[in-house]
């Protein structure tokens, strides 16, 4: 496989556009919504994500945490495929990239969204660059419910409609949940090689079981949101009815997660982040058909 394909990690995008799908088809029926605010905003969004997939591979190599006894997939610049020089610059290019794109949306969405911009930049860095990496002291997670779950759904509807929404919350809650799953499995498939590198990740502080439980918690916790959501009032029906069809996924998913540990955990990883689509795509669809029903 080509190695910018291996650097970008196609399997781990799922975290990017399932939120901003969510929050643009939650806005989509705002008179002001904007179909080239929802492209540009998708496209930053995986632009930022790339280049958090490249900090990581980067990073980790420049800091000694990947080795060669690392059970993930190949990381490009420990395994020599791509140099250390080349990976930082098309990191580099992304942010900036991003940070082009992302103008656009800070005219459009004023100071808020510039704020947002500046944290989501930092939050790449710091990832797992600089003096206190989030990855390294259990805060991988917090970072993927933050920025891909409330910033990415909440600020792409804020985009849209100007305000914010209970709705909005809930479901960024939701999706942050899923995909601090997804970052749950990649540190409890990494626990042996991360204590050798003194990375203290959430899976290596709590151990093997507490890791079970909170993965099992993380999958869910969005199913019990949204449906609370509806008691609320604060989500239609039908979006809530089929986005709990992925329930059967996150079922499985759990069971799986309890019979494994180590490299044969990696096809997990995939089937994690295919249930945020999942789950983001049913809502969205379900969306569409609750505004298409309203209309009728």
């Amino acid at each position: 496989m080509n190695p910018w394909i291996l650097a970008i990690r196609p399997r781990t995008l799922p975290a990017a556009i399932g939120p901003l799908l969510v929050g643009n088809v939650l806005a989509l029926q705002l008179e002001q919504f904007s179909f080239f605010i929802a492209v540009i905003s998708m496209l930053c969004a995986l632009l930022l994500q790339i280049a958090v997939n490249l900090a990581n591979d980067y990073f980790d190599f420049k800091s000694g945490v990947d080795t060669e006894e690392r059970l993930g997939p190949v990381r490009v610049t420990q395994s020599g495929m791509l140099s250390p020089m080349a990976v930082r610059n098309a990191m580099i290019l992304c942010l900036v990239l991003a940070l082009i794109v992302g103008s656009l949306l800070i005219y459009h969405g004023g100071l808020p969204i510039a704020f947002l911009a500046v944290a989501a930049i930092l939050g790449a860095l710091g990832y797992s660059g600089g003096p206190y990496p989030l990855a390294s002291h259990g805060l991988g997670e917090v970072a993927a419910f933050v920025f891909f779950g409330l910033v990415a759904v909440v600020g792409s509807y804020f985009l849209q409609a100007g305000e914010t929404a209970t709705s909005a919350w809930l479901l960024g809650s939701a999706i942050g949940f899923l995909n601090a799953a997804i970052m749950l499995v990649n540190n409890t498939r990494d626990m042996e090689t991360d204590i050798k590198a003194g990375k203290k990740t959430l899976a290596v502080r709590m151990g093997l079981a507490q890791s079970r439980i909170f993965y099992q918690s993380f999958l869910y916790l969005p199913f019990a949101i949204i449906f609370a959501g509806f008691l609320m009032g604060a989500l239609p029906g039908l979006p809530v009815l089929l986005a709990g069809l992925a329930f059967v996924m996150a079922r499985s998913l759990s069971n799986d997660f309890n019979e494994v540990t180590g490299a044969a955990l990696n096809p997990l990883l995939g089937r994690t982040a295919k249930l945020t689509m999942i789950f983001s795509a049913l809502f969205s669809i379900g969306l569409l058909g609750d505004i298409y029903l309203f209309v009728t």
